[in-house]
């Protein structure tokens, strides 16, 4: 059998196989499916409709194979779920089943399911029809990838930063988690503009970006470009006293990184940090309130001289602790 690499396209991949989530009750029909799947894919299983929609909620796959007939939840409501969720409405659905009648593949693809595939499974069938739907798939990840990033600086864009922050900020409530928002600005950009043109800006912008990248390595975190010369970054599960870490270091590496590529114009940069806890109270504020709070410190950081950072948790007065550092002048 042929490996993932010749089973989708391998630009699609991006190092990664495909994720299959197989929901079957009856153990025979989950291992046929696995023995089929598994040199080309990760294949997580299911047994009933409730622990497809768990497990889904935490892991995202790429395509569901999804039987009707289970204990509970039947497979036309857990596919009517995953289609009304936004998180799961791309996840291309494929019914596979016992049941051969017209009104139930009426019933399913009318649920949302792209295929249906009645039992007893060919597994050359399923393979083309599965390669078939993760093909498209992937193709439009892709494309919904570029749509959310920024052409300049490869980082995402604002638009994909409005919708992760709204997202985020709702995870945390409900999960009752910590988040954190740094927001990151070149100092005196427009003098680099002004004096050796836009070329040079835009250089400087891609640095700092690759910067941010270097720094915010977890999954989970985004590294977005705000506007202009301004970054910000989205850092889910973060305390305060690791963001004011990471601002520091965020602060020294530009400095030392690139502060000299152009001796008369050192690259340095302000950090606004902006925190909620986790007991944070939903009634005193909302995920505006904390990106006006980053950007409040930002100008905090700017009106200190540049070159340094300043934060503090929402609702709470006191300015965090800013960490020993050894700044250069501005």
């Amino acid at each position: 059998m042929s490996g993932a690499a010749d089973f989708l396209p391998p630009e699609l991949l991006g190092g990664q196989r495909p994720c299959l989530l197989v929901v079957d009750d009856e153990p025979l029909n989950v291992q046929a499916l696995y023995t089929v799947f598994a040199k080309d894919c990760q294949v997580l299983v299911a047994t009933d409709g409730e622990s497809a929609l768990a497990l889904c909620a935490r892991r995202q796959p790429d395509l569901v194979l999804l039987d009707i007939g289970m204990p509970g939840i039947d497979g036309f409501e857990v596919c009517r779920r995953l289609q009304a969720h936004p998180s799961t409405r791309g996840v291309p659905v494929i019914f596979v089943t016992a049941r051969d009648d017209a009104d139930a593949e009426t019933q399913g693809l009318s649920c949302g399911a792209v295929d249906f595939i009645v039992k007893p499974i060919h597994p050359a069938i399923v393979r083309a029809r599965v390669r078939t739907h993760l093909t498209l798939k992937l193709q439009s990840d892709l494309l919904r990838q570029m749509v959310f990033i920024d052409g300049l600086t490869g980082v995402h864009n604002r638009r994909f930063f409005d919708e992760r922050l709204d997202a985020e900020w709702g995870r945390a409530m409900r999960n009752r988690t910590p988040l954190s928002l740094l927001m990151v600005d070149i100092d005196h950009f427009k003098r680099l503009n002004d004096q050796l043109g836009h070329q040079a800006g835009d250089q400087r912008l891609r640095q700092v970006a690759e910067v941010l990248r270097r720094c915010i390595r977890r999954t989970s975190d985004v590294v977005a470009r705000y506007g202009g010369e301004e970054f910000a970054c989205v850092l889910p599960d973060s305390e305060p006293d690791a963001v004011m870490l990471l601002g520091r270091m965020i602060v020294e590496r530009v400095r030392e990184d690139i502060g000299q590529l152009h001796p008369d114009h050192p690259s340095t940069v302000s950090v606004g940090v902006a925190c909620k806890p986790a007991d944070f109270d939903p009634r005193h504020g909302s995920f505006q309130d904390l990106l006006a709070l980053a950007d409040s410190q930002l100008y905090a950081a700017k009106a200190a001289g540049r070159n340094t950072l300043r934060g503090r948790v929402i609702g709470q007065a006191e300015a965090l602790a800013l960490p020993s550092m050894s700044l250069a002048g501005n």
